[in-house]
């Protein structure tokens, strides 16, 4: 075969596996009529990816580049309220004290009320089932739930929160259920607070895993079409916003919405929005989102982190912010549950009627 024969074939191969992948990921862009519908656009996508693959490194770039601009459109949460759960601790704990502590009642109750994440890990026995009813809850009533996924392996560094998936392969099949469970949405997922920020305590290899994990992630979990995911970032006093904004980009912050601040933190408001603008500005503008559910009255003095006392909830939920590139305050961490058996607390995730009370009660709450 000539040379300019051999080019022609390999124009006309390369235009028929860019036409397939471009076929397929319409496919997806017009899923989301039901779950069914955009599990199958996701195994297209990835049909499209591998056809993308087989012909030039320049196609592959091309389809990502497209996935994660159409990733970072999404947002539910311009859309549709927040989903407020009917049950709960919080919820539980005021019909308890109703007749005996009125008004204590009613200052939980208050906590209630709110929007709050929903933390999806390792202990969850039927994990499908959970997020499924979950959704459902969710779209009966019009409105988006926040979803924090928190089962990355070597998770907390063995600490109060240990655990997490016992290796990479069951980490992205926990991921993959989360995914399909959430369909095609609308849902906002927090994902790993504590991940990136927190990952000096690994060797460089396990810092690099943990990085394609989540890359990863993002874009299973994004695959749907109405998923907005938050990379979680720590907090202005844990890494620079210069390290930061590189640990976001290696882990696919482009194809996700962006990323969240102060999850679990106790950091003001305004030193949060402050460190996100500068860590936006070196990762791409990535809107952000910022946990405001124990802030109120800032960090401890003393710096402590686990369960410290004289804290107060910070701004209620909402997604009207004033700002452009803050997507919403969110309550991600759930006022009342600690953070670990420190300070007189339960062990972590357990709940603490008094330091919700205490919470409330900092913040003047006014029911």
């Amino acid at each position: 075969m000539t040379f300019r024969r051999q080019r022609r074939a390999r124009r006309l191969r390369t235009s028929t596996l860019l036409a397939i992948a471009v076929s397929a990921f319409a496919t997806v862009a017009v899923a989301g009529a039901s779950t069914a519908v955009a599990q199958t656009s996701a195994e297209l996508g990835v049909a499209a990816r591998v056809a993308a693959t087989q012909a030039t490194g320049g196609v592959v770039l091309s389809v990502r580049n497209s996935r994660g601009r159409a990733a970072r459109q999404v947002n539910p949460l311009a859309e549709r309220p927040l989903y407020v759960e009917p049950t709960g601790s919080a919820l539980s704990q005021a019909q308890e004290w109703t007749g005996t502590r009125p008004a204590d009642a009613e200052l939980v109750r208050w906590i209630a009320g709110q929007p709050q994440g929903l933390w999806l890990g390792e202990w969850h026995r039927d994990l499908r089932a959970v997020v499924g009813a979950r959704m459902r809850a969710a779209r009966a009533k019009a409105s988006v739930p926040v979803l924090v996924a928190y089962n990355i392996p070597d998770r907390d560094c063995g600490q109060h929160s240990g655990g997490g998936a016992r290796n990479s392969a069951a980490y992205l099949r926990w991921i993959d259920t989360v995914a399909r469970s959430i369909g095609a949405g609308p849902a906002t997922v927090v994902l790993e607070p504590d991940a990136l920020a927190g990952m000096g305590c690994l060797s460089r290899t396990a810092r690099a895993e943990r990085t394609r994990l989540m890359r990863e992630a993002v874009d299973r979990l994004t695959a749907g079409g109405g998923t907005a995911v938050y990379l979680d970032a720590g907090n202005p006093g844990w890494v620079p916003a210069p390290l930061m904004a590189r640990r976001l980009k290696a882990a696919g912050v482009s194809h996700a919405r962006g990323f969240a601040l102060n999850v679990s933190g106790f950091e003001t408001t305004e030193r949060v929005r402050a460190y996100g603008r500068a860590v936006s500005r070196r990762a791409g503008g990535a809107h952000f989102v910022i946990d405001t559910s124990r802030n109120g009255n800032g960090p401890a003095p003393s710096g402590e982190w686990c369960n410290p006392p004289g804290r107060a909830l910070g701004a209620a939920p909402t997604t009207d912010t004033g700002d452009r590139l803050i997507d919403a305050f969110l309550w991600v961490k759930r006022p009342g549950e600690s953070d670990g058996d420190c300070n007189g607390g339960p062990p972590a995730g357990g709940w603490w009627p008094d330091y919700a009370l205490d919470l409330a009660r900092a913040a003047q709450i006014m029911p």
